[in-house]
Order: C-alpha cells, then sequence, then structure tokens
C-alpha cells in the first residue's frame, strides 16, 4: 500500500474520476430515455442520478475522513466514510421506491415505446463505461481501504448488472411487442436497487457501532502467529490475548494483552513489544495503530514459553503453542 499521503492522493482522484464519469454516463442514459419513453431505461438514468449525488457526497467525505486525527477527533475522522456509504444506501433505495412507483403507474396507464434500437444502443455503451468505472471502484477501494470507494464501485457494478437485464428484457419487448414487460422490468430492477441500498446502510450501520470485524480479527491473529512462532528470544512475547479490532474509515485501532516474561525489567519487556507491535501492523498490512497492555506470565506459561534463558521457569517448554482465534480474543487467556 503507498504512503498514507499518496494514498489519499489516489482516494480523491478515484473519487473525482467516479464523478466525473458519472456525469457522463448519466448522459447517456438520460437521451435513452428521451429518444424511447421507456420505463425500464428512465429507471437505469434514476440510478444513475443516484451515482452522481453518491460520488459527489462521497469527494466530500474522502476528502474529511483523511484529516488526521485531534483534539475533537482522538482517533480521527474516518468513520465519515460509512456516514457516505449509509448516504449512498439511502439514496439508492429512495431511487428504488421512485421507480416501482412509476412503473406502476405506467402498468395502469400504458406505455407507448420508439426508437428502442437507438436507445439500447446508448444505453450498453453506458453500461459498459458503468462495468468498466465499478470494477476501477472497487479494485482501488479495496487497495486504499476505502469504504466510500468500495460502496460507490458495488453500487455502479449493481448498475452495471442492472443494464444488462434492461438490455435482456427490452430484446424481449422487441421480439414480442408486449410493451407492458417494459415496466415490469422496471419493477424488477426497482426491487434489485432496494436490496443493494438495504445492504449498504446495514453494513455501514455495523461499522458505525463497532460491530467486531471478523475479517480483520483473522487477518490480525494470522499475523500474531506467525510473529509469536519465531519466540520469546526473538519477540520478548510469549502469547496474546484480550484482542479487539475496530475500523474507522481505512484506519484500524486494535487492542490487545501481549504475555511478557515476568523477570524482565519492564524496560526491556516495554520495548521488546513496542517492536513487536511495528512488526504486528506491517504483518497484518493494516493502517493503524497498536495498544498494547503488558501482562507478566507469572509462570503459567512454562509448557509454551521458548525462552532459553528463563530463570524462574517451572515446567519444561513443549514449544509455541499455535494462537487460534477463540483464544486471542479471550479476556483471560487460556493457561
Amino acid at each position: 500500500m503507498p504512503n498514507s499521503e499518496q494514498a489519499q492522493g489516489e482516494r480523491v482522484r478515484a473519487i473525482v474520476i467516479s464523478l466525473v464519469a458519472g456525469t457522463a454516463i448519466l448522459g447517456l442514459k438520460a437521451a435513452a430515455f428521451y429518444m424511447t419513453g421507456s420505463m425500464a431505461l428512465k429507471s437505469d438514468a434514476l440510478e444513475s442520478i443516484v451515482n452522481v449525488v453518491a460520488a459527489a457526497f462521497g469527494l466530500g467525505a474522502v476528502i474529511f475522513a483523511g484529516q488526521p486525527a485531534d483534539k475533537d477527533h482522538p482517533y480521527g475522522h474516518g468513520k465519515m466514510e460509512y456516514f457516505a456509504a449509509a448516504f449512498e444506501g439511502g439514496l439508492i433505495s429512495l431511487a428504488a421506491a421512485l421507480i416501482f412507483y412509476e412503473s406502476i403507474a405506467a402498468l395502469v396507464r400504458g406505455v407507448e415505446l420508439r426508437s428502442l434500437g437507438l436507445g439500447m444502443a446508448l444505453n450498453v455503451a453506458a453500461g459498459a463505461l458503468n462495468g468498466l468505472l465499478g470494477w476501477y471502484l472497487l479494485r482501488t477501494g479495496r487497495r486504499l481501504n476505502s469504504k466510500t470507494l468500495e460502496a460507490d464501485g458495488h453500487h455502479v457494478l449493481s448498475d452495471f448488472y442492472t443494464t444488462g437485464g434492461i438490455f435482456v428484457g427490452l430484446l424481449l419487448v422487441q421480439a414480442t411487442g408486449l410493451s407492458w414487460l417494459d415496466p415490469a422490468i422496471a419493477i424488477g430492477v426497482a426491487f434489485l436497487l432496494a436490496w443493494t441500498g438495504f445492504g449498504l446502510v446495514r453494513e455501514s450501520a455495523a461499522a458505525l457501532l463497532d460491530e467486531e470485524d471478523s475479517a480483520t480479527i483473522a487477518t490480525i491473529v494470522t499475523a500474531l502467529d506467525a510473529l509469536l512462532k519465531k519466540g520469546v528470544d526473538e519477540t520478548g512475547v510469549i502469547t496474546a490475548h484480550g484482542l479487539r479490532a475496530i475500523r474507522s474509515g481505512r484506519y484500524t485501532h486494535v487492542d490487545v494483552h501481549l504475555v511478557v516474561p515476568e523477570y524482565l525489567p519492564v524496560a526491556e519487556s516495554h520495548d521488546d513489544t513496542e517492536r513487536f507491535d511495528k512488526k504486528l501492523i506491517e504483518a497484518a498490512g493494516l493502517e493503524g495503530e497498536l495498544h498494547v497492555h503488558l501482562d507478566p506470565c507469572r509462570r503459567k506459561y512454562c509448557a509454551r514459553c521458548t525462552d532459553s534463558s528463563c530463570p524462574i521457569r517451572v515446567e519444561p517448554s513443549k514449544g509455541a503453542a499455535t494462537l487460534t482465534e477463540a483464544e486471542a480474543v479471550l479476556a483471560e487467556p487460556i493457561e
């Protein structure tokens, strides 16, 4: 991952690209709708309006989230990205409601389609651009740990799939001459959008409420286990427990208790664990901080302790034990 300043520059550039490209795609889809009068194409254009508004809001969110921690926000401003994702989810759900309402009305009054071939061609071109944009945003968001970019990427890709479904549906309309299929397709789009919007809001709410991030915990435990297996002589740490982690935008805040040999001076254990936490953050591939609490071994871990020079050992070492996720998150360790 690039350094923090470079990464922030890439995030801002990606969301600006989303805003500019989204505006161009909206223009194509709006033209397709006005050319054909198709409710299905109108639903696709409405979704693109959401894309543009969400990208504009996301730009502000990414810039705000990139500000460093300060007195009023000691954990940084990263959670603004989750607000942006929730806002986008709400907009998607609103678009779904509008599409559903207008499609039902169109079914009642009837639909008159025109110039469907050219309109479909414009919409397919717009859909192809959406596919490329969504892939770029999702890939960039994951690489840079940006929830705003990931949410935008998921939405744009759902728009791409929607366009594909609408294209197939309108081909069916052309083949059968059944114009009522057009608003029926739009209703299907509305349900798909509602599901996408709900998913974004649900995931953002979980992050804002500091719900456990199982994937992040698993990544940290894997890195912890690899470091611990290097042995106490190299790391100065016997085992770990009390692991907790929360994501604040791209930053990860980790709390962990590290068990150290009790006979070592506090200063030496402190220096060992400072080196350990830097290696852990690097090994886990995280951008964030680690808060460590030191626990003395109290001669409870001799069987798993590999300290070759320990003067207070009460039983022989059997080698470093594998640290499991269940053990790592316990408030009190397994002896």
